[in-house]
């Protein structure tokens, strides 16, 4: 058996996280005060994504001077344009952009400013979909971005429109290639803080080298549980874990494989199971895995494609 990525990868794990709001768009508090509340909890960096829209007068938060040794941000925003196909503002969570990326375009739509950050080198995430009542056509409109986010903390807190998995494994289902994210979107107005992140394996709390992990696919998301190892042979899989009561793995059909227990730390499966049931000829070329622990909260891996 042997590890495949992110555990493979060189590096160790730092956690994040990539959406939250301070005062200068429609967060309570200051910047300063945000980004050393997230250090103080045991953060390793944070990414301050306020909101790039005309009402706000400093979308790109410059959070540069709060940087150090054992903590740093990661400069960005969350983009808006006219409209979904539910009429609905485009929410795009964009992470590695320069202070100086320009304000949408009159007329310009949420695919076309997406495709804007991403050629200035940002790392693209599909922002709470269930709040936003995203579609699969939204979705596809927004198939080039390089994830979902497949937990959001203050959609949940607020209004139980937290998940996005819906989404995610519906793209992966047509093939395209997506990883998952969690995140809080803070506004520190509510209990909506802390509760959702990211572990990205890299070298180094540079945050170029982070950006790049989280574009390679090198991470996982979690509200609580570590995963700590998934092993691969063909389709024997091992997955390792913190103390957990559900170790699952799902796909883009109904088929599952999972162990139950009490503080469970490991797993092992034979996925060909995947492939049988009720609609043989139906298979799924992805899976992803997910940990639960005894107070429900999760850990998800990002999606691994059987080739």
């Amino acid at each position: 058996m042997k590890s495949i990525a992110p555990f493979s990868a060189p590096g160790r794990f730092w956690r994040g996280n990539l959406h939250t709001h301070s005062d200068l768009s429609d967060g309570a508090l200051p910047l300063d005060e945000v980004v050393n509340r997230y250090k103080a909890v045991g953060y390793d960096f944070v990414l301050i994504s306020e909101h790039f829209i005309d009402h706000f007068d400093w979308p790109i938060a410059d959070t540069r001077h709060l940087r150090g040794n054992t903590f740093t941000t990661i400069l960005g925003a969350e983009l808006h344009a006219p409209v979904t196909s539910a009429g609905e503002l485009w929410h795009i969570v964009a992470a590695g952009l320069p202070l100086d990326f320009p304000a949408a375009k009159k007329g310009e739509t949420g695919p076309e400013i997406a495709k804007r950050a991403i050629d200035a080198g940002a790392f693209l995430a599909i922002a709470h979909p269930s709040w936003s009542r995203y579609t699969i056509e939204d979705g596809r409109a927004l198939s080039f971005a390089h994830a979902v986010e497949i937990y959001n903390h203050g959609c949940a807190i607020e209004n139980d429109l937290g998940e996005g998995f819906y989404l995610l494994d519906q793209m992966l289902n047509e093939g395209h290639r997506l990883t998952a994210i969690a995140t809080d979107d803070a506004h520190f107005k509510t209990p909506d803080h802390f509760g959702g992140w990211v572990h990205v394996k890299a070298e180094s709390l540079d945050p170029d080298a982070l950006l790049a992990a989280l574009k390679a696919g090198h991470h996982y998301s979690s509200q609580g549980p570590l995963i700590n190892d998934i092993r691969m042979n063909g389709k024997l899989i091992e997955i390792d874990t913190s103390p957990v009561d559900s170790i699952t793995v799902v796909c883009g059909t109904s088929r599952t494989c999972i162990t139950n227990g009490r503080a469970i730390t490991s797993a092992s499966f034979d996925l060909s199971s995947l492939d049988k049931g009720w609609l043989l000829e139906k298979k799924s070329p992805w899976f992803r895995v997910t940990a639960i622990d005894n107070a429900g909260k999760r850990a998800w891996s990002n999606p691994i494609w059987f080739e």
